[in-house]
């Protein structure tokens, strides 16, 4: 994790403003009932790569003993000015040592896969939030997706020419992603391999969006009321295997034997 190239980008990204489009309200909303599926009352929470707290404050308001870990001293700076009763720490989901084993019911780890470039790093960052989870408890890890990407930005933006001619796919359409490129991508069948060498089982899987990055122009233009039922079609299939592997984002649901 190249901790210079990720600051330089989300000092510059408005992780507020995303959050608050309809795209970022349907992520938001569909993540949040998901969690709450499995939350107790008396639950510990941690939140790795929490951003600027849209969930940690999110949680902490409807009453959670919520604890953020944030890589990047910016967002954790306003997240702090949002709210500062929360439990806040610079930290890295490589590296928690800071919190001792079993401590949290739920582990959220929403964020940090998507700038971990290597098999190694993504199974380290599995085993740290597996360690620190208490047993029964449940850890929630989002993805971004391989074929989305494909989709999206080489063939509705024009640049898969350019990806192929830059050597930034393999023969199967893999992407071959850096540091440089901020982001890492993923097929299921990969995900499978990580749980299974951190040795954590999946109760559920779910994509938080669907197809709704391809359709934003349409999205937008919905009323409020119809932008709500929206939500609700993409509550009602976001678990189908066959819509799962072109989304944008999946969450996987772990539970800790």
């Amino acid at each position: 994790m190249c901790m210079n190239e990720i600051e330089k980008y989300y000092n510059k990204f408005n992780e507020d403003k995303r959050l608050i489009t309809r795209h970022g309200q349907i992520e938001f909303s569909i993540t949040m009932q998901k969690i709450q599926e499995f939350l107790k009352q008396d639950d510990k929470i941690i939140d790795i790569g929490a951003g600027t707290g849209r969930y940690s404050i999110a949680l902490h308001d409807a009453g959670y003993n919520v604890t953020a870990v944030e890589l990047v001293k910016k967002n954790l700076s306003m997240l702090q000015q949002k709210n500062n009763n929360i439990k806040a720490f610079q930290g890295n989901a490589l590296n928690l040592k800071k919190f001792n084993d079993e401590s949290f019911d739920i582990t959220l780890l929403l964020g940090p896969m998507y700038h971990l470039f290597t098999k190694e790093d993504k199974i380290r960052a599995l085993n740290e939030a597996k360690r620190i989870t208490k047993k029964g408890g449940y850890i929630f890890v989002a993805y971004l997706l391989t074929d989305y990407a494909i989709l999206r930005h080489g063939i509705m933006d024009n640049n898969l020419r350019q990806s192929i001619n830059n050597n930034k796919l393999d023969n199967n359409y893999n992407i071959l992603s850096t540091e440089k490129d901020l982001y890492s991508y993923v097929r299921l069948p990969e995900i499978d391999e990580y749980n299974q060498e951190a040795n954590i089982k999946r109760v559920k899987i779910f994509s938080p969006d669907g197809a709704t990055d391809y359709i934003r122009p349409y999205i937008n233009k919905l009323s409020e009321e119809d932008f709500n039922w929206f939500i609700t079609y993409q509550l009602s299939n976001c678990e189908r295997v066959d819509l799962l592997g072109a989304s944008s984002h999946v969450v996987d649901v772990l539970k800790k034997i």
